[in-house]
């Protein structure tokens, strides 16, 4: 008799990419299943692993990680993200994820690494450095960004500085600048203020998540 498949629940603060992760996983029903999807709140229902989407979302969000961990409901916590910083992996685990999964890698992988994590390994699957993601929507998308330029157009309208994003999501300060410049040439704004009204138009969050 075929093993039950392992039962999931997706946590991010955005609909649209929770609905695009759900969408990757259907094909695969027969070994993961997603049971819950839920927007900034704790899954409603038992399940074996929470995919902890860091969509817009400091790396190391450690409270985020805890609260979801001292749910009855949650079995395993697995990290996924666009950042492939070892470190940012690590943290992580530090803080009782159980595995790491970067959004580059091939989707049958993900798959792959949710069940050695339900058999009990701790897994970190980094993806190559700017590799394409494979997530299917993301806010800002339909005004050409790209979703690393999401993110941090998210965490800018969230209220964190260039240097904030620096240190939370493990990018140099040259870095997010040069994300800051292109998103903001997408969406045709010159300044913050015009960049976070023009996020807030196109589906972006402005509550900031707790670190």
């Amino acid at each position: 008799m075929p093993a039950a498949p392992i039962t999931l629940a997706l946590v991010n603060d955005y609909e649209v990419v929770v609905a695009g992760l759900a969408q990757l996983l259907r094909p695969f029903e027969d070994r993961v299943l997603v049971v819950d999807t839920e927007v900034s709140g704790i899954p409603a229902n038992p399940v074996d692993i929470v995919i902890y989407d860091t969509f817009a979302a400091p790396n190391g969000s450690n409270s985020r990680i805890h609260g979801l961990l001292a749910s009855a409901n949650v079995g395993k916590v697995v990290g996924y993200s666009f950042n492939d910083n070892p470190q940012a992996a690590r943290d992580s685990i530090a803080s009782g994820a159980k595995g790491y999964i970067s959004k580059a890698v091939p989707v049958e992988q993900l798959v792959d690494a949710l069940e050695r994590i339900h058999r009990g390994e701790t897994v970190i699957v980094l993806g190559a450095p700017d590799a394409p993601s494979i997530m299917e929507e993301w806010p800002g998308q339909g005004g050409g960004l790209t979703a690393r330029e999401a993110e941090i157009i998210g965490l800018i309208t969230q209220g964190y500085s260039n240097q904030e994003i620096s240190q939370k999501c493990y990018l140099s300060i040259n870095t997010v600048k040069t994300y800051v410049r292109s998103a903001y040439r997408k969406a045709g704004v010159a300044t913050r203020a015009q960049a976070v009204a023009w996020a807030m138009r196109n589906g972006f969050n402005s509550e900031r998540t707790a670190s």
